[in-house]
């Protein structure tokens, strides 16, 4: 099919597909390089938006609660995203079965791109009252349907081409872009923090990440785009392993499946914002201690979780992804015993606690994305990967800052740790019961 006349195509996918007309190949390396880039420019969306739900959010939108009821209510907006995924899923699900796959990523991207720019120019609870709290829910929705549609197969098609003993390895690659959109987030709030006087930053200065997060999601399209269009894509497509099925259909015929793959990762998706999302919180709202600081803090122990991510792979395939996550969930649920002790025992607390949580971290969310993938049936793996994640996420992450922090603010840190362990104790829950599903993935 020429580019010209390939029908339901955009033009960036056309611009993308002459690169393949014109005899470049896609290298297994690409395919990686495409998966990084797009998560981290998801997860960079992410960590700009969490970190201004904590230091921008709660005095913009909610300047009539007390500090803590604001942060509350902002990390309950946050969660709307996590709440609207599934919806997105079932959108973007249908407008890729019609329109194509290019069609919808291109969408999705650029919805997720326009809702983030528009979160930039949110007027504040001064001009607009309750009215800059529905915009912004209304915002932060936008992002969860696009995050939604955003799922491009890619990282099964990593799964699909990956030699026979290197699943762990291929499966933690996708991973990696949550520590580094972590990364360049922290990073770029820390200096603005730094450059501007603090009336600068909350008038327009928090502002600045939301245009660089669009920006960013124009590079990931293209890049991501660049594979979706390739023969090995259009391969996986045509034998069904990539193609959309409806999403009812998957999950009359595979809800076992759905359900022990949302809840096998429920561990490390807690504690995934109880190492990220949570502390910056707590640390602002109950300690002296300077956010700078902190998000240095936070962007040296993601590194540590990159180490960690890279090194499950490597475990993953020596003991089984299976092994690996049971065994890390029983890591977490320890340490949720003395976390809390580590982030209010001052400021080498907190490092030993940011260092050693990305450790287990990196290790347990490594493997945690679609370690039931392959129990899917062919016509339903792509459709179920993407229900099943968004799932998980609901579950494991949407509400962990929110209920986190009411836990802590109310009972001490302990109940956060408490929090942590009954995810723990459900991911081993839903291993055990799942015993038969589970040994595919080793």
């Amino acid at each position: 099919m020429s580019v010209d006349t390939a029908p339901n195509t955009t033009q960036a996918e056309r611009d993308a597909r002459a690169l393949h007309d014109e005899g470049h190949g896609l290298a297994p390396a690409e395919i990686a390089i495409g998966v990084i880039i797009g998560r981290t420019s998801e997860f960079f969306d992410f960590f700009v938006y969490a970190i201004a739900s904590v230091l921008v959010f709660p005095k913009l939108v909610f300047p009539h609660l007390d500090p803590l009821e604001g942060t509350l209510w902002s990390f309950a907006i946050f969660a709307l995203a996590f709440a609207a995924r599934p919806v997105g899923t079932v959108i973007f699900t249908a407008i890729d079965r019609i329109y194509g796959r290019g069609a919808k990523l291109t969408v999705a991207l650029f919805l997720l791109g326009g809702s983030t720019a528009a979160i930039a120019f949110l007027p504040g609870y001064a001009t607009i009252g309750l009215g800059s709290a529905l915009l912004l829910a209304l915002f932060r929705m936008g992002q969860g349907v696009a995050l939604g549609g955003s799922w491009d197969g890619l990282a099964s098609l990593l799964a699909i081409n990956a030699p026979e003993g290197k699943r762990g390895w291929y499966a933690m690659i996708p991973q990696l872009g949550a520590p580094l959109g972590l990364i360049v987030a922290s990073l770029l709030f820390m200096f603005l923090i730094a450059a501007l006087p603090a009336q600068d930053f909350l008038d327009w200065g928090w502002r600045y990440p939301f245009f660089v997060a669009f920006a960013i999601n124009v590079v990931a399209l293209f890049a991501r785009l660049r594979i979706v269009v390739t023969p090995e894509y259009e391969r996986g497509f045509a034998n069904r392993d990539l193609e959309p099925a409806p999403l009812f259909e998957t999950v009359r015929s595979e809800w076992k499946v759905i359900v022990a793959g949302a809840f096998a990762p429920l561990a490390s998706f807690a504690l995934f914002h109880m190492v990220t999302v949570f502390p910056l919180s707590w640390v602002f709202l109950f300690t002296e201690e300077s956010p700078v600081r902190f998000l240095m803090i936070e962007a040296i122990a993601a590194v540590f979780g990159i180490v960690a991510i890279i090194a499950s792979g490597m475990i993953a395939d020596r003991i089984g992804r299976r092994t690996l996550l049971g065994a890390t969930a029983a890591a977490i649920a320890a340490f949720s015993g003395f976390a809390p002790q580590l982030l209010g025992a001052g400021e080498a607390g907190e490092a030993a606690f940011m260092i050693l949580g990305f450790i287990i971290l990196g290790l347990a969310f490594g493997q945690s994305s679609g370690a039931l993938s392959s129990s899917f049936h062919p016509r339903h793996r792509y459709t179920g990967s993407a229900f099943t994640s968004d799932l998980a996420w609901l579950f494991g992450a949407g509400f962990a800052p929110m209920v986190a922090l009411w836990l802590s603010a109310a009972f001490g840190l302990l109940a956060a740790g408490a929090y942590l362990l009954s995810g723990a104790i459900g991911t081993l829950v839903a291993l055990w019961l799942n015993r038969e599903l589970a040994r595919t993935i080793d």
